[in-house]
């Protein structure tokens, strides 16, 4: 019986921890998908929370009836041979503008934060990044079974400064005059079919290695029922927060106003989810690489951190405004096939 809630809340840990990145953990994420709509991006997170319960759990347990040990075979599956290949290559470049998604967010913080060079904390990321990977992977477990905890109190918190603010009601119900109902009605569905999309690079595997539908199931149900609770928790925090948009860290701005003592552990925090998610997505990729091209593995790294470096040069929200609505309805197909997927 241990053994089997230990798996569970290890299945958890491990979507919340691959869903949690860059943007989640800035807040930026969250407000460009959900909290500029106001009450109606709560309505819409409610919806986002239902599909990562239910698909996040379904991918894995189609993955476990498919007995595949990567995302490809899942693609094969749903898309057919014709078509499995080409979306595998596109998912492979949505994964790697993600990566410069990541190393951009990590430059923020030493910008907007640290008042630091951003290339500066771009390029100290990139060679961090490295050492770990050429070192392996096994710090990166350890890092985010201490990360993920640590970020869901900072949620908890950010949650009940929100609701002890006096204007708590009125912000939470608050529905902006100029907003775009189709924008925000889509936003649910792209949030969630891009989350869920990428993060199947990691789930998959995982399940493969699991295999215990049981396990799979509660798993996969706990940690996306911890997904809504987070982002319900930010949202609350963050809709009290004027003029969030204008920030490319608007959950650093709350620290700072609302929990000053905690301010820079939560910077510190921050900078380490976006550093687990980085190197889990380079990482991902190179193990992608390695299929087609004989190189030695640290090459490959050191040639996905510098195109990586490239694309991070633009403005991290610029990144994320453009490139994951595109990523989002590119996996919107994959989630209505997967809706439609049927798994023993």
């Amino acid at each position: 019986m241990n053994s089997k809630i230990s798996g569970v809340l290890q299945i958890a840990a491990v979507y919340i921890g691959t869903i949690v990145g860059a943007g989640f953990a800035t807040g930026r994420e969250i407000v460009e998908f959900f909290s500029q709509y106001g009450f109606i991006g709560f309505l819409g997170m409610m919806i986002a929370g239902i599909l990562f319960v239910f698909l996040g759990t379904k991918v894995m347990l189609l993955a476990v009836s498919l007995k595949a040990k990567s995302y490809q075979e899942v693609n094969l599956h749903l898309f057919g041979q014709k078509w499995g290949y080409f979306i595998n290559g596109l998912f492979f470049f949505m994964l790697f503008g993600v990566t410069a998604v990541m190393l951009s967010g990590a430059g923020a913080v030493f910008e907007e934060q640290l008042h630091l060079s951003k290339q500066l904390g771009v390029i100290l990321t990139a060679i961090l990044t490295i050492l770990v990977l050429y070192n392996g992977v096994q710090g990166l477990f350890a890092v985010n079974v201490v990360v993920v905890p640590i970020m869901i109190l900072f949620c908890l918190q950010l949650f009940f400064q929100g609701i002890s603010n006096p204007s708590f009601f009125q912000d939470f119900f608050y529905i902006p005059s100029d907003v775009n109902h189709w924008k925000s009605i889509i936003s649910p569905f792209l949030y969630s079919a891009f989350n869920i999309g990428l993060a199947q690079a990691v789930l998959v595997p995982v399940a493969y290695e699991v295999n215990d539908r049981t396990v799979i199931k509660y798993g996969g149900i706990l940690g996306g029922i911890c997904l809504t609770l987070i982002l319900v928790a930010s949202h609350v925090a963050l809709v009290t927060v004027p003029d969030a948009m204008a920030f490319d860290i608007p959950n650093a701005m709350l620290m700072k106003n609302l929990a000053q003592p905690f301010y820079w552990i939560f910077i510190i925090v921050m900078y380490g989810e976006i550093f687990t998610s980085l190197v889990g997505n380079v990482f991902g990729l190179e193990k992608q690489v390695k299929q087609y091209v004989n190189m030695n593995s640290l090459l490959i790294f050191i040639c996905i951190l510098t195109l990586a470096y490239f694309a991070s040069i633009i403005q991290y929200r610029t990144l994320l405004s453009f490139l994951y609505p595109i990523f989002g309805y590119v996996c919107l197909l994959f989630l209505i096939l997967l809706l439609k997927s049927k798994h023993k």
